[in-house]
């Protein structure tokens, strides 16, 4: 009898040290005599650690590719200045005119169908997603019928 109260005795001491701390504080009428149940301090990291990894935007254009906007603007007559490779508020104006001029929304901004129209963009390069293509089958004919 002596060892199963023994065993009782140690079972429940194992199963209050194995159970989770939910916070610091005791509760009444129990006691923390041992040293591993005693909530241990989280050590806190700086902010910059904690903070996730935030999304990219397009970068901005390097002076030489504003260079080539400017070109092809003075080219088609819509910039009338000597391509510096500053985007400032004559090639803007430069933009709007020949967004206008072409059909497109006059932003003054740098998007991908203005420098297809350039002929500085790429061939898929403000277009949508691809689609991929549906299936051609074709059901079989029926054979002619026999006269």
């Amino acid at each position: 009898m002596k060892k199963r109260a023994l065993l009782s005795v140690f079972g429940a001491a194992l199963l209050v040290s194995a159970a989770p701390v939910v916070s610091g504080a005791s509760h009444p009428g129990t006691a923390q005599t041992s040293s591993s149940t005693k909530s241990k301090k989280k050590k806190t990291t700086s902010s910059k650690s904690k903070k996730s990894a935030k999304t990219k935007g397009q970068a901005a254009p390097t002076s030489d590719r504003i260079r080539e906007i400017q070109s092809a603007l003075q080219k088609d007559g819509s910039y009338a200045g000597e391509p510096n490779g500053k985007w400032d508020t004559a090639t803007v104006e430069a933009m709007k005119s020949y967004q206008d001029k072409n059909g497109l929304s006059p932003t003054g901004k740098i998007d991908a169908v203005t420098l297809n129209k350039l002929g500085l963009g790429s061939e898929t390069a403000g277009k949508g997603a691809p689609v991929p293509a549906t299936s051609s089958s074709v059901a079989p004919a029926d054979p002619p019928a026999d006269k």
